[in-house]
């Protein structure tokens, strides 16, 4: 894997990639009875406009990356697992542990798309099933959703302690492919990431690599479950 270079405070993505049809349209059913409720309530129904961030402390917390993991050379249509440990290396908690990705897609230069946004990965998801909707739960940092479509928060993370970001994707875009991703010690930014050392750099690193447009090479085993995956 190549070094990490240092990147800058997590920012908003365009895309959260989703499976299920039904699932979508049972999340926009219950978010606009959602937010007719909290009309019918006034502010008090949100919370009385308290932010989330709001009592975010403000400084400078140490961390560092432990280990980060990703292929540097994948197929379409192939699982891989893209996974990143954190440490506090300093001596005060850090208040909310998080880690923004950038290259799930990609944008395209053409002025005649609507849309000029396109997946490079997609986030894989396990389904189940919420009533008697359909939907599929993203194989991302359990936990650790925020306001943010393309940030994970995990919680405050103690001096000394680690904590593993794992995603679940599948490569659905051939060609050169660079996934970005920056480490925060809060959503805010009053609460500041910095080096072991404490020098003010921003931690982050940059995954670099192929996808080959070919798709892996898999049949089913003697015993008709068991998929075994062979080489092209």
């Amino acid at each position: 894997m190549p070094p990490a270079r240092h990147k800058g405070q997590p920012r908003l993505g365009r895309f959260r990639w989703w499976y299920v049809a039904a699932a979508l349209e049972a999340r926009r059913i219950g978010l606009l009875l959602f937010a007719c409720a909290a009309l019918a309530l006034g502010p008090a129904a949100c919370g009385g406009g308290e932010r989330q961030d709001e009592n975010e402390p403000e400084g400078d917390f140490r961390v560092e990356v432990v280990d980060a993991t990703f292929p540097e050379q994948q197929k379409l249509a192939k699982r891989s697992e893209l996974e990143i440990t954190v440490r506090n290396a300093g001596d005060e908690t850090v208040p909310n542990i998080a880690v923004t990705v950038n290259g799930f897609d990609t944008t395209l230069e053409n002025p005649d798309l609507a849309d000029p946004s396109r997946p490079v990965f997609v986030i894989n998801g396990e389904p189940r099933e919420i009533g008697d909707f359909a939907e599929s739960k993203e194989l991302a940092p359990e936990g650790g959703e925020t306001a943010y479509v393309n940030t994970w928060a995990l919680g405050p993370l103690d001096p000394g302690q680690e904590q593993t970001f794992s995603w679940s994707v599948t490569a659905v875009r051939a060609g050169d492919y660079s996934v970005e991703y920056t480490i925060a010690a809060g959503l805010d930014g009053k609460a500041k990431t910095v080096d072991a050392q404490g020098r003010p750099e921003e931690v982050g690193g940059v995954f670099i690599g192929t996808i080959d447009d070919k798709p892996p090479d898999t049949r089913v085993a003697d015993d008709g479950v068991t998929v075994v995956e062979g080489t092209r």
